[in-house]
């Protein structure tokens, strides 16, 4: 299967998408999906086909150890 690309409809990916538990009911998520082959997918749950953006589980452990660490507190 060949790689999936950065901004394909997310609708258009067969997957199961999921969200945080932490998620709150006005649709304010962000939904992650596994890819065959191992990447990660994520998409705005109000926009369920628009692009998805594509990580390597690599840049996505990286991103959660850095949110974990506190990195990126200051956002909120």
């Amino acid at each position: 299967m060949p790689p999936v690309r950065n901004g394909v409809r997310a609708s258009s990916l067969d997957v199961r998408w999921i969200k945080s538990r932490y998620s709150n009911a006005e649709g304010n998520c962000v939904e992650v999906a596994t890819l065959p082959g191992g990447g990660v997918a994520l998409r705005n749950s109000r926009d369920p086909d628009g692009p998805a953006l594509v990580y390597t589980p690599a840049e996505v452990s990286a991103f959660l150890a850095g949110a974990k660490d506190g990195e990126f507190d200051h956002l909120l």
